[in-house]
């Protein structure tokens, strides 16, 4: 970087600085220091202090005393004073603002970050969001906007404690920290700003209160390394930014950007930011698309040990001793008292499955755990996910695995809570989900629905259409909630006829699965299971196929191709009348399943309704589930 004004800078911060501590300071050679001063002297910045004051009183002096005085002047650097001009360069350096960045979900750390966000865990027993501030409000930055997203409110407490402002990124779920700039660029219009990283910790206050250049913070990474390694000039400007690299400095922790630079940069932020296919873009990203365009950004060198981004808990664990025996993570005390070990032999962690009722993460016992059953052997937890307790009745869930259980077409359960539905199962090495575009894998599944079907196990407890379409609209409209369909009312006819039409058919009742659709069959080395029994119950088999079907979004000739599989499997197993027909015509399942298709459709954007009302999003999902109701309705002409 510029150090002559970095120099500046540190003459400010540290009038008595000796020229050799100010060398120490800037990384600068005593003699490039030297020169500095005199340069900034010349150009009128600097000026030599009164040589008749020593420590600001006036002295007599005899010839010793005046060469020991003048040595204490250079020992102090109070041979030269900022002028008015070198205030003012310093005033139009001032920062500004500092920008956090809060928004995403820290994938990398589950399951910590299920119940707290990345940026507000604990660094020896300070959080990392909040050792920011606290460096920010030494150095006198009190404009400080924290861009929040997912769990939002668990931020709230710090305008209280400490006169932050709140900005909320709406896209934090579906865009990265592209999105996540776009949405506070007005915020940092006109003003010389940080950008930080709310899960970042720095070791010493890096931040000032006057910043002269642009730069990017950079650590040097020995070896190979997947970090974005900065190309530079000799003065330090970045030239260019590539992805990996060896033995080079990379991007690393805070950012600053001068006004001039973010207005520069703006253009290309918006640009980009509308572009198709930039939803997982970094805001780096642009900075190295654009960066010969944009005025000049330096590399902020860093030494080793003073910026730390953690990439996951196991490297938290290596840096704070406490997470080794407690994280204060409710899902790693279960594991750990389940498995009975500590939690540092609870490994590998990472989030396996952003289901749309759950969320699931996968672990590891440590190969060396005391735990020799289950040494170096991987398992499944799920974490029931928010607003589920009024979805879900984990009681009856337990009941289904406990009554499935000899059919041997479940996963392997080691543990299971019916009061709060948390759940550890085996995962299985080289499975994978189901794909019914593909012929052969949707009748190996259709194969396993049948044997559930004919497998005359029963339940007390049904799941039926009517009832929790009634249920999902109560709960959506509770503590006057709204459904967010404009044309709602209008169709709620529509379904007491839809509903009508499938009660007339006399449907059979068997114990069907509900959720059978492609994600929930996985391919092991031991055959097809079926995972997530969370909405089985008493139901018509045929709804199950419904069920596959508009998950995949398949359209009602491609869900009749569907229900031939099912056919063909129970041909291929000698089941001459399976439960599914009792009766029915092919004409008959054919209608029924178009209807079940449009009921099992409003029922679900009915849940996506309710779900949405505890903050989360589904895309497109809600629609095209509305979507198969109406469709259905104009081709039964009901």
């Amino acid at each position: 970087m510029n150090s002559c004004a970095i120099l500046l800078r540190n003459i400010m911060e540290n009038p008595d600085f000796s020229q050799r501590q100010l060398a120490e300071r800037t990384g600068m050679s005593l003699g490039k220091v030297n020169r500095c001063l005199k340069d900034w002297e010349e150009q009128g910045y600097l000026k030599k202090a009164n040589e008749s004051k020593v420590e600001g009183r006036s002295v007599k002096q005899n010839a010793t005393e005046k060469q020991s005085h003048a040595e204490n002047r250079i020992k102090k650097g109070q041979s030269r004073m900022l002028t008015e001009k070198g205030k003012a360069f310093l005033e139009a350096n001032k920062v500004d603002a500092a920008l956090i960045l809060a928004a995403g979900f820290g994938s990398r750390f589950v399951p910590l970050t299920y119940e707290c966000p990345k940026g507000l865990l604990e660094v020896f027993g300070e959080r990392m969001v909040e050792r920011q501030i606290k460096q920010l409000h030494e150095v006198g930055i009190y404009d400080i906007t924290i861009v929040v997203g997912y769990l939002k409110e668990k931020f709230d407490y710090l305008i209280d404690a400490y006169g932050v402002k709140l900005l909320y990124n709406p896209e934090y779920s579906v865009k990265n920290t592209l999105g996540t700039l776009y949405h506070a660029r007005k915020a940092m219009e006109g003003k010389n700003f940080y950008i930080l990283s709310s899960d970042n910790w720095m070791r010493e206050n890096m931040y000032h209160s006057v910043e002269p250049l642009s730069w990017y913070a950079a650590s040097f990474m020995e070896g190979e390394t997947k970090e974005w390694v900065l190309h530079c000039a000799k003065d330090g400007q970045i030239k260019s930014v590539e992805v990996g690299g060896e033995n080079a400095y990379c991007m690393y922790g805070p950012v600053f950007l001068k006004k001039e630079f973010f207005s520069a940069f703006l253009p290309y932020l918006e640009e980009y930011y509308h572009k198709p296919g930039t939803e997982d873009f970094y805001w780096e990203d642009v900075l190295r698309l654009a960066l010969k365009h944009l005025p000049p950004i330096y590399r902020n060198e860093q030494k080793d040990g003073q910026i730390y981004e953690f990439e996951n808990l196991e490297e938290l664990r290596a840096f704070d001793e406490k997470y080794n025996h407690s994280s204060g993570s409710e899902a790693m005390e279960l594991i750990s008292a389940v498995f009975h070990i500590p939690e540092c032999e609870i490994v590998k962690l990472r989030c396996l499955k952003a289901g749309m009722t759950n969320q699931s993460f996968l672990f590891r016992i440590h190969k060396e755990s005391r735990n020799k059953d289950y040494a170096g052997k991987d398992f499944i937890c799920r974490i029931p996910g928010v607003g589920t307790g009024k979805l879900i009745n984990r009681k009856e869930e337990e009941e289904i695995y406990r009554i499935v259980k000899d059919l041997h077409i479940t996963e392997e359960l080691l543990y299971f809570n019916p009061e709060n539905g948390y759940k550890i199962s085996r995962y299985y090495e080289e499975a994978r989900n189901a794909d019914f575009s593909k012929q052969e894998e949707r009748r190996a599944c259709m194969k396993q629905l049948l044997k559930l079907h004919e497998g005359k196990k029963t339940v007390g407890h049904p799941f039926s259409l009517r009832e929790r379409l009634a249920y999902y609209e109560a709960i959506c409209l509770e503590g006057g909630g709204e459904i967010p369909y404009q044309d709602y009312e209008k169709i709620k006819p529509d379904r007491e006829k839809m509903l009508s039409f499938t009660e007339k058919s006399n449907p059979p009742l068997c114990l069907c699965h509900i959720d059978a659709v492609q994600d929930n069959f996985i391919f092991t080395k031991e055959g097809v299971k079926m995972i997530d029994w969370e909405y089985a119950g008493m139901a018509d088999p045929l709804l199950d196929i419904a069920m596959g079907a508009i998950y995949s979004y398949m359209d009602f000739q491609e869900a009749k191709s569907l229900l031939e599989d099912y056919l063909l499997a129970a041909e291929e197993a000698k089941v001459a009348e399976p439960l599914l027909l009792h009766g029915r015509t092919k004409e008959q399942l054919e209608k029924l399943l178009v209807a079940y298709m449009g009921l099992s459709g409003l029922l679900w954007s009915l849940w996506c309704a309710y779900k949405m009302r505890k903050g989360q999003e589904f895309g497109e999902y809600s629609l095209k589930m509305l979507r198969y109701f109406k469709e259905a309705k104009k081709t039964l002409g009901l």
